[in-house]
């Protein structure tokens, strides 16, 4: 985590409980930093948005869901892949995971992982990388909330979550009816009604679902 970086998080984002999971604090931003656009599930501007910065639906509902569940994570190897703000890996460590990994390829998610993990006074390893074409090393859990909100995305990271379950890891995912969710490969585990963000999702509550993938045989597609 570099001074900058840090620095950067703490001046844009305040530390204030989570609305779904108050249980764990997170730096979060007041509205949505820098100009950019949501347009069909693509990103129209040449950066993302700032996904560290807001607790958002999915993860808030997974977030949840391992809280609520400790024995899902309890004594295991986690890994939280495209983590943002760190909320599902913090809500993991909470709950006694034996080590939590969250993976993003945005340095200032790694710090703002990294500082959220000490604000909430467990450990958590950021990593700062693109991981997908990889597998998920000795996981035995792996999370995601709120990955399949493209179509290009949704194939990089429904492969790496198969590979990860065929490898004998249980994946679960929060997803709040994003449009790209390919929901006949899993099953659902739990449901929510999830405050949000109306800046960024055009209402304050969102249904959200946890769901465990299922590993399945490989086909072409896979």
């Amino acid at each position: 985590m570099s001074a900058l970086s840090a620095a950067f998080v703490r001046l844009h984002a305040r530390l204030t409980p989570v609305a779904f999971v108050p249980e764990v604090r997170l730096h979060q931003a007041d509205e949505p930093i820098g100009l950019w656009e949501l347009t069909e599930g693509e990103f129209s501007s040449d950066r993302p948005p700032p996904f560290w910065a807001f607790a958002w639906a999915g993860g808030q509902g997974l977030a949840r869901y391992v809280t609520d569940h400790p024995e899902t994570v309890t004594g295991r190897r986690v890994l939280d892949l495209a983590a943002g703000s760190g909320l599902v890996a913090i809500a993991a460590a909470r709950a006694g995971a034996a080590a939590v990994r969250a993976a993003e390829i945005d340095e200032l998610a790694v710090a703002a992982v990294a500082l959220n993990a000490e604000a909430n006074g467990v450990r958590v390893d950021a990593e700062l990388g693109d991981i997908l074409d990889g597998d998920a090393g000795d996981a035995e859990v792996v999370l995601a909330g709120d990955v399949f909100y493209s179509e290009a995305m949704t194939n990089r990271v429904l492969r790496f979550l198969l590979r990860a379950a065929r490898n004998g890891a249980a994946v679960l995912v929060g997803d709040p009816g994003r449009a790209f969710l390919p929901r006949e490969r899993f099953d659902e585990l739990a449901a929510y009604q999830v405050p949000v963000s109306e800046a960024l999702e055009s209402i304050r509550v969102k249904h959200t679902t946890v769901w465990r993938l299922r590993a399945g045989r490989p086909t072409a597609a896979d």
